[in-house]
């Protein structure tokens, strides 16, 4: 008996980190595009440029996720550990982060 299954599900969970770094560039290069426009500062060019960076960081480490999760679970005895949840916090912190930044640019928009 195998402890692993190579079906679909490794192929799904890769796909959906690649989904959400795509939305994190494409939302990081609208924000580029708009903020200097509404807010009238060149400067709020950064935190989209800082987006752009993340979701190639969030890509790449991502796929070598995939690559250390198929690793530890194939049935040829690896000495590999599964991946702690280091890439998740640092999403959940980024997402706080453009969070707070949404809410200061309301803020800054309202007055």
């Amino acid at each position: 008996m195998t402890r692993y299954d190579p079906g679909l599900q490794p192929e799904r969970t890769q796909l959906a980190w690649r989904r959400t770094a795509l939305s994190i560039a494409v939302v990081s290069l609208i924000a580029a595009r708009a903020l200097p426009m509404i807010l009238g500062s060149g400067v709020w060019v950064v935190p989209g440029i800082a987006g752009v960076a993340a979701s190639g960081a969030l890509w790449v480490l991502a796929a070598r996720r995939a690559r250390a999760v198929d690793r530890a679970l194939s049935p040829v005895p690896h000495p590999d550990r599964m991946p702690d949840g280091r890439l998740i916090v640092a999403l959940v912190g980024f997402t706080a982060a453009a969070g707070a930044l949404a809410l200061i640019v309301l803020l800054g928009v309202a007055r």
